[in-house]
């Protein structure tokens, strides 16, 4: 059962990684040969295990290249043209508060200016423009300014635009007047900033405001109000999990309500003898558990925690083992055959590494003889079970570093130690706490347990500080490839999902990928999408940025060249380059070897200078179409090219080249 998950998982995979439908008709002709070959070979009641292993797993990756193409083919939003700046109507779909950003950000149903066809769209409102009255359903009229969702900025970074095309976005933009609101109207969406904004008043009272912002998101999903640094401090000490309503949030609510139908009703002999309680507490559970999810708005990631939690109430409803590894495979089937575009994002991954992780580290006979091993004492069988809480973080974040790497370029070296602590104070203190705040504050006894929750979350936030503050406590990488990361993935899962010696096979692909993480190398030189800004780096390991600003671009190129974007700290610019020749119109470099031009007013010059600048360089890069005339010995990184292929990375000694959109590629976005 675990396998044919693996399998579905690697079809959705292969239809991202080819480039477009004839190929996946090919993979998914290709998935017929072992499925054949197994059918005529494997004769006989010997081999039927075997046969029947080899046809499903192949009819798995085929229904995963086919499940994933038909999602994209259904729901897949074709972004507008261009940029537009007009007058529209739009109706709000969603609201979320950003105070945080000084912003609040709308989805909105609305009109494409120019060709007139109905649209979804993502907007900024600066809080200085903002309506309290722009809530779900309400209508107003706007000028507003709309772009295409973005490609990645560089190769291998966030790209906007797939995530876009999945979740029905057409643009994104931001309000340039304040909205008029036409249509006025209410929805939950109204009730949850209400909510939320009532969460941060009662735990503000008590603690401080970074802790009221998170107490907030717990209940709500509203991150919006969390400042920039307490969340990179959360993230830095390995505790980004609980900023996300996930597994964790959905569980402890579960968990709760079940423990309370089966303690609460044990104690009453007449309904213990005729209601079968471990039903009626999966039951409790259950709705426990939806009703958090919308009361959280209802994100993807917190549906399908839901959905997976649910499976795991209906196993114990049956009496079947709470967590097992079927179980996963089971709950991870059901995502991938509603949501399979899931499966390339951190949220889906990391979730479900964690969970696999900690179910097969506790069915290990090493976990079974430590519990052998731990007496009947209680402080022992205290000690023991705090041991196997740390050894299961040290598991965890073992498992899911390659993966946060590859997404994030930087990892919590102390995780464990901060989850420790966190996570058992998150779900036993902090979570029932708020949850029995909002219970209590109908008949006005809610301020001890508003005053716990603020407590406990200063505390969370103290430790995320401390942690994260410790000497090397985060491991920050380049950009690392995904080859790495798959060794990774197959030697984990094959430790995981085997059993026995043959599980050590497992540590081959292991030895390989983990040390490619380490010797992963930045690429020598990164150029935005725009061309308006690219980044290199000298040998002795100093970046050099064309224009040094603060934009998501520009973090994303520090980020991958294994740098810290930080708002205190400002890198060199082309301009301060050892040896180059800038001005107005053009920078030239010489970096390995290679000579680096930058055209920035090439409309400046005459058609002669620049077409001999372009013969004397290897690299040209420009914001602007350049000629066809203009032809540097290796690369013309123009206009031209940056809006077809998106952003670049360079490797000056091996001359490879690097694209945010591979050549041929013919995916929707």
């Amino acid at each position: 059962m675990p396998w044919l998950a693996v399998a579905m998982l690697a079809g959705i995979g292969l239809w991202f990684i080819l480039p477009g439908p004839g190929e996946w008709l090919v993979a998914i002709g290709l998935c017929g040969l072992p499925a054949a070959w197994a059918l005529i070979r494997l004769e006989g009641d010997g081999y039927a295990l075997l046969r029947n292993a080899a046809v499903a797993l192949a009819l798995m990756v085929a229904a995963g290249i086919v499940l994933i193409w038909a999602r994209s083919a259904l729901i897949g939003a074709q972004p507008i043209s261009g940029p537009r700046v007009a007058v529209v109507e739009a109706v709000v779909l969603k609201r979320e508060e950003q105070p945080a950003r000084d912003r609040v950000r709308l989805i909105v149903a609305t009109r494409d200016p120019l060709g007139n066809v109905p649209i979804r769209a993502r907007l900024n409102v600066p809080s200085d423009m903002d309506d309290p009255a722009l809530v779900a359903g309400s209508q107003f009229r706007a000028k507003i300014r709309m772009i295409p969702p973005q490609r990645a900025a560089v190769p291998g970074g966030y790209d906007f635009a797939q995530a876009a095309w999945f979740d029905g976005l057409a643009a994104s933009g931001s309000v340039l007047e304040k909205p008029v609101v036409t249509r006025r109207a209410g929805g939950a969406s109204g009730w949850r900033n209400d909510l939320a904004a009532h969460v941060r008043q009662k735990v503000g009272r008590f603690g401080d405001t970074a802790s009221a912002a998170i107490a907030a998101t717990l209940i709500t999903g509203d991150r919006g109000a969390i400042p920039q640094s307490d969340a990179q401090a959360m993230r830095d000490a390995g505790l980004a999990h609980m900023l996300s309503i996930s597994g964790l949030h959905v569980g402890a609510i579960v968990a709760i309500a079940w423990l309370l139908v089966v303690r609460l009703g044990a104690l009453w002999p007449w309904l213990a003898l005729r209601v079968r309680l471990p039903l009626a507490a999966a039951g409790s559970g259950a709705l426990a558990g939806i009703a958090y999810t919308l009361m959280t708005g209802a994100a993807l990631p917190t549906v399908r925690a839901c959905l997976a939690a649910l499976l795991v109430v209906a196993a114990l409803a049956l009496g079947r083992t709470a967590l097992s590894l079927r179980l996963i495979a089971l709950a991870a089937m059901t995502v991938m055959l509603f949501w399979p575009e899931a499966v390339i994002g951190p949220s889906f991954q990391l979730s479900f590494a964690a969970v696999t992780a900690i179910v097969a580290f506790h069915n290990s006979r090493f976990v079974e003889r430590l519990k052998e091993r731990r007496g009947d004492g209680r402080a022992v069988r205290l000690a023991y079970a705090a041991l196997l809480l740390f050894l299961t973080g040290v598991i965890v974040e073992a498992a899911l570093s390659p993966l946060v790497l590859f997404h994030f370029q930087r990892t919590s070296l102390y995780g464990s130690l901060a989850n420790v602590i966190a996570i058992p104070l998150m779900t036993a203190v902090t979570l029932p706490a708020l949850i029995a705040g909002l219970a209590f504050d109908a008949i006005g006894l809610g301020a001890p347990l508003w005053w716990l929750a603020a407590k406990s979350l200063d505390l969370t936030l103290g430790i995320a500080h401390t942690i994260s503050s410790l000497p090397g406590s985060v491991l920050q990488l380049p950009r690392i490839s995904l080859t790495a990361v798959l060794f990774c993935v197959v030697g984990a899962l094959w430790l995981a999902l085997w059993s026995g010696r043959f599980r050590l096979w497992g540590l081959l692909p292991l030895a390989l990928g983990v040390p490619a993480l380490f010797l992963a190398r930045p690429a020598d030189l990164l150029i935005e999408q725009s061309g308006r800004n690219a980044a290199l780096l000298a040998d002795d390991g100093e970046l050099y940025l064309l224009r040094n600003s603060t934009s998501f671009a520009a973090d994303a190129m520090v980020e991958a060249m294994g740098k810290t974007p930080e708002p205190d700290v400002q890198f060199l610019e082309f301009t301060e380059w050892p040896g180059g020749r800038c001005n107005d119109v053009f920078c030239e470099l010489q970096a390995k070897g290679r000579t680096l031009l930058v055209a920035q007013r090439p409309a400046d010059v005459s058609y002669a200078s620049l077409v001999a600048a372009c013969a004397r360089a290897d690299i040209v890069i420009s914001s602007r179409r350049l000629s066809a005339d203009c032809r540097p010995t290796m690369l013309k990184a123009d206009g031209s090219l940056l809006s077809r292929r998106g952003g670049l990375a360079v490797d000056l000694d091996g001359g490879t080249v690097r694209a945010v959109r591979p050549e041929g590629d013919r995916h929707g976005w």
